[in-house]
């Protein structure tokens, strides 16, 4: 049938523009490859597959045509409609699913759609991803339907589900801003059943996403739940991202809350053993009497103060690349308690290793009605300077040239984990190419801000050509 346009094709899924780059016939072609890729792999002759979706006006013919390319490899379908992606896995882990293609862009904007992706008991890899590109360029174009599709609603299961497994906060002012998202209705739904007073923002499901874009990670798209927090008075402010997964807070003074902060919060009170500890999470006061001490996994851009949370609990700091999917592998192979990553996504062994947005949300409000105000916790954190991701073209830049040369001249404590990560007294720094554009990122964090400029120079001393570029960059995020 023809090529797909390969940037498509993420780490940890498949995302673009819906309409050009991510077609009817695209899902049709990844349906069918997804089946194949489950029928090799597992064994099966008829693998289960779930299939779900977000709220973007794309997303019900995409999962139409997912499901006919499912069905033509000969799968059986389990049609779950439209869910947050918390819910599909949820569907996945309970209701004996092989796999599943969940038809979302998560954070994107409204133009944007794609596909995240399960074979398995396993999350999704690059190679696997890469598998279904292979597959996807040598489907059929028209097959007989050989399998077999049941649709079924597994939101009141999930809904109950969220309600046995996170703890049961003490009633207080919210302001919710579901980013006209997935969790629009379920939220406010959900948290008044527990008596908490909440203010709805943005809480209409609407995949043009009138609001605001849904991607609660950039300050920008917190702006009204800041001031609604303010004007209202509330205890706390919670924004989801489009899917669900993702989750950002605000104090009572209308403040975000960085993931790193809330991270660091999180593993304080919640671990069991913890010396901030006030409660285990429901169902985990077992782990307390592990032999071996626990793992925490945490994204490599995490702030240094997250990586001092763990060990200061008492856990072993696993670092891993970002990725929603590293970070859960990861945190089944360790079999540990929690993991964080940069963007807001939180992981819970009780979740299967997994993030789930309205969970997280209810993990903090609990703190905040036992423990202590949001704001107050906090401004307890270790606030280090620390750079947004700095993202430069590589136009003029021989890329892996100056790899090499940053890693020849690195001084300090160095990992490959992806790209070049150095650790020095005073902070640390962080070179990634891009492996979907022809681009560099870098992000930088010292312990005190005089150091910060030290730490970058220190770093990209021979590399003048890119150390100049990086400082326009930082000049322009700040300004």
């Amino acid at each position: 049938m023809g090529r797909l346009s390969a940037h498509i094709f993420k780490a940890c899924d498949i995302r673009g523009l819906a309409g050009t780059e991510i077609t009817t016939d695209t899902a049709y072609r990844i349906g069918w490859a997804v089946g194949v890729l489950a029928k090799g792999k597992l064994g099966l002759e008829s693998p289960r597959i779930f299939v779900g979706g977000d709220v973007r006006p794309s997303t019900p013919e995409l999962m139409a045509a997912a499901v006919d390319g499912l069905l033509a490899s000969g799968c059986s379908v389990v049609d779950l409609g439209i869910v947050p992606t918390p819910a599909f896995y949820f569907a996945i882990e309970t209701m004996g699913a092989d796999g599943g293609i969940m038809v979302t862009a998560s954070h994107n904007p409204a133009p944007f759609n794609g596909f995240k992706l399960r074979v398995g008991r396993m999350p999704i890899t690059p190679e696997e991803i890469e598998e279904v590109r292979r597959l996807a360029e040598t489907a059929p174009s028209a097959v007989q339907r050989a399998g077999t599709v049941v649709r079924t609603d597994v939101l009141p299961a999930y809904e109950e589900h969220i309600l046995r497994t996170a703890p049961a906060p003490k009633p207080l002012s919210v302001v919710v801003d579901c980013s006209n998202g997935c969790y629009s209705e379920i939220a406010p739904k959900l948290l008044r059943r527990l008596g908490m007073q909440v203010h709805e923002l943005f809480c209409v499901p609407d995949g043009t996403f009138p609001g605001h874009p849904p991607n609660p990670a950039a300050a920008s798209n917190l702006s009204a739940l800041c001031r609604k927090v303010e004007a209202v008075g509330a205890d706390l402010g919670v924004a989801f991202d489009g899917d669900g997964d993702r989750v950002a807070f605000v104090d009572s003074r209308g403040k975000p809350v960085t993931a790193d902060t809330a991270a660091v919060i999180f593993i304080r009170h919640i671990i069991p053993g913890s010396a901030g500890r006030q409660e285990a999470l429901p169902n985990q006061q077992e782990e307390v009497n592990r032999q071996s001490p626990l793992k925490v996994v945490y994204d490599l851009k995490c702030s240094m103060a997250v990586e001092e949370a763990i060990r200061q609990a008492g856990c072993v700091p696993i670092m891993e690349r970002s990725g929603h999917t590293f970070i859960k592998t990861r945190m089944l192979l360790e079999k540990a308690v929690f993991g964080a990553e940069i963007s807001g996504h939180f992981f819970y062994e009780k979740l299967w290793g997994g993030d789930d947005g309205l969970f997280s949300a209810l993990v903090m409000m609990d703190l905040v009605g036992r423990v202590a105000p949001l704001a107050q916790m906090a401004d307890s954190v270790p606030a280090y300077s620390i750079t947004p991701d700095l993202r430069i073209p590589a136009e003029g830049l021989n890329v892996p040239e100056v790899l090499e040369r940053l890693k020849s001249a690195a001084e300090g404590d160095i990992s490959l984990l992806d790209g070049l990560r150095v650790v020095y007294p005073e902070g640390w720094a962080l070179f990634r190419p891009s492996v979907t554009e022809p681009a560099v990122t870098l992000r930088f964090e010292a312990r005190r801000p005089e150091d910060l400029q030290a730490v970058i120079q220190r770093f990209l001393a021979p590399t003048p050509e890119l150390r100049e570029k990086v400082f326009k960059a930082l000049g322009k995020a700040v300004s």
